[in-house]
């Protein structure tokens, strides 16, 4: 039975890992996910769970620590943000290609510089080739329910790679909003227990975790983690079939907002793609076909069921909350304009900057970029330079 209730998304985290009760859980306070480690620590502290807590002196410690954990056989959580994810970066690759099914939960902060505690994209992309499956909420009922997930899809036998569960700084973690919780027992059932077949602990069977690899070794443990977070898609979408059964709300690589006859999509991720979905209302009542790919899963990055979903669509933004310096756009546009090309959907495309530091969108903003798309699809508009939205000149 649902259970209706008002939340903040770390709030929402809280209750999820409260539900799920890990064994351990090292973090180190970093705004705006330091409510989680503070939530969860007081729940240990008045007998609520049994999760062991680590205070640590800093994040790299904090990953250094969870690795430990998890080679040891226990199920494991850390929650972090950007300078926080920045400080873990060595192990946080440690953590990945030793397959362990560790679970982060990122609250999406901009790095410095300058230094600003807003929310952006720059931290989770900056890791996104580490080896790390990474989920992204819209809202605070998909952190929930996507934490919820983490464990089966981490643990499964045919994954054994950490995940980190996403969401927007502030404009989630610390924004109230109605939110429909499952009840414990079903909960419990759905996660399950964690038994590892291999750790570190576990009598007659020795066993190094991280050991240095020569030239005729290592190369064959990359590969067995890339092919890892391939069979990483068809385990997504099970977890997620098997959530839907217990909650009634479907979850797939990405959601399709009125795009099935859309001419003009936007691309996105996170918790912009709410005030996509109000411009594409306004816009469909005046007769424009506009439409939304909120892209939920980014590592493994599905790209041809991305450009499948776009192959109907005459011009498409992509539109990145971050700058990956790279004089082209950010990381969501170039991954996504190659797939496309791959796929050979023929759509005009344009890759637009948005929202850095925690810069305002507005349902007027996404507006104005659904006529540029108009334009640009007609020909009468193009663009030299991927463009930012919002910005003073």
């Amino acid at each position: 039975m649902a259970i209706r209730t008002r939340m903040s998304g770390n709030e929402a985290i809280a209750e999820a890992i409260r539900q799920i009760d890990p064994d351990v859980m090292p973090a180190f306070p970093i705004t705006p996910s330091t409510e989680i480690p503070q939530f969860v620590s007081t729940m240990i502290a008045n007998g609520v769970i049994d999760t062991e807590f680590i205070p640590v002196e800093s994040e790299h410690s904090a990953m250094s620590a969870a690795i430990g954990a998890s080679a040891a056989g226990a199920r494991t959580l850390t929650a972090t943000s950007s300078a926080g994810l920045a400080f873990m970066w060595e192990v946080v690759y440690v953590a990945a290609s030793s397959r362990l099914p560790i679970v982060m939960a990122l609250v999406n902060r901009g790095l410095t510089g300058p230094l600003n505690i807003n929310a952006e994209h720059s931290d989770s992309m900056g890791a996104r080739d580490s080896g790390w499956i990474q989920i992204y909420a819209e809202n605070n009922q998909e952190a929930y329910d996507n934490m919820l997930q983490a464990y089966r899809i981490a643990e499964h036998a045919d994954v054994h790679l950490p995940v980190m569960i996403c969401q927007d700084g502030f404009i989630t973690s610390h924004a109230v909003e109605n939110i429909s919780l499952l009840e414990d027992e079903p909960v419990r059932r759905f996660v399950g227990e964690y038994h590892p077949e291999h750790y570190l602990l576990k009598q007659g069977e020795p066993m190094a975790v991280g050991p240095y690899a020569v030239s005729n070794y290592c190369m064959e443990a990359k590969k067995a983690q890339a092919e890892a977070m391939i069979r990483a898609k068809k385990v997504i979408l099970e977890v997620a079939g098997e959530f839907e059964k217990l909650s009634g709300r479907s979850y797939g690589y990405y959601e399709a907002y009125r795009l099935e006859d859309a001419e003009y999509a936007v691309v996105a991720i996170g918790s912009v793609c709410g005030t996509a979905k109000d411009a594409i209302d306004q816009l469909r009542e005046q007769g424009v076909k506009a439409g939304l790919l909120k892209i939920r899963v980014f590592r493994p990055f599905p790209g041809e069921e991305f450009a499948e979903a776009l192959r109907g669509c005459r011009a498409v933004a992509i539109m990145d909350r971050c700058e990956s310096y790279s004089a082209q756009g950010g990381p969501l546009g170039a991954e996504l304009t190659a797939a496309m090309y791959r796929a050979k959907v023929q759509a005009e495309t344009v890759n637009i900057v948005y929202g850095l530091s925690g810069r305002d969108v507005t349902v007027g903003d996404i507006r104005q970029v659904f006529a540029d798309l108009q334009s640009l699809a007609a020909g009468e508009k193009t663009f030299e330079q991927y463009p930012y939205i919002g910005l003073r000149e």
